[in-house]
């Protein structure tokens, strides 16, 4: 293998998986404040069922003219208001989901483009501080899957909900939470930590 595309491959590799890194810290930032969120928007969903189902008219309330309507009004706008602090935390997701696909993108156009100087041992090579080159581009390959995955799934799941389907909003934090997958965060996070003497031997 030419040693010239082994180094840029190799450096190539470690700015990925540094931004990797840098990249995941700032998804699991956004996504722990949304799971405030989805709670809120839980809240409001039953407050809005409770209020349907009761009629004011039958309570001391009913001197208040317009409040059933006033107070749906208020609920159905903190609804809104929460669904479009989610969307922005949506769009930080994307940037992160979009920013890792392109790193990605990059080294395997690398690999593509110096394909014909590669053989297969140079490639399953491991060494005491460095993992096979193999082995790091299945590792960011599956990293970047799951990213655009969670992004899909996460995306489509708040694209569905609306002030007017209560059930929908009120299911919306566990079928959240549901989407979280520790099993694939950890093999991510054991790809992290392999790498990490690969990193630091520049």
């Amino acid at each position: 293998m030419s040693q010239e595309a082994l180094l840029s491959l190799r450096q190539e590799l470690r700015k990925c998986f540094r931004s990797l890194e840098s990249s995941r810290t700032v998804w699991g930032s956004a996504l722990e404040e949304c799971s405030p969120l989805l709670s809120s928007l839980g809240n409001l969903a039953e407050q809005l069922r409770a209020l349907k189902s009761v009629e004011l008219l039958n309570t001391p309330l009913a001197k208040f003219p317009d409040l059933q309507e006033r107070l749906q009004h208020k609920l159905t706008q903190a609804a809104d208001t929460v669904l479009s602090k989610l969307t922005e935390k949506m769009d930080a997701l994307q940037v992160v989901k979009d920013s890792i696909s392109k790193q990605v993108f990059a080294v395997f156009q690398l690999y593509e483009q110096n394909s014909d100087f590669l053989d297969l041992r140079s490639c399953v090579a491991r060494s005491a501080i460095s993992p096979s080159i193999a082995d790091m581009l299945e590792w960011l390959q599956d990293a970047e899957y799951y990213y655009r995955v969670q992004y899909v799934q996460r995306s489509s799941l708040l694209q569905m909900l609306k002030p007017d389907d209560l059930t929908l909003m009120e299911t919306a934090p566990k079928r959240w939470a549901s989407l979280d997958s520790p099993s694939r965060e950890e093999r991510i996070s054991d790809a992290l930590f392999q790498v990490s003497f690969f990193l630091e031997s520049e």
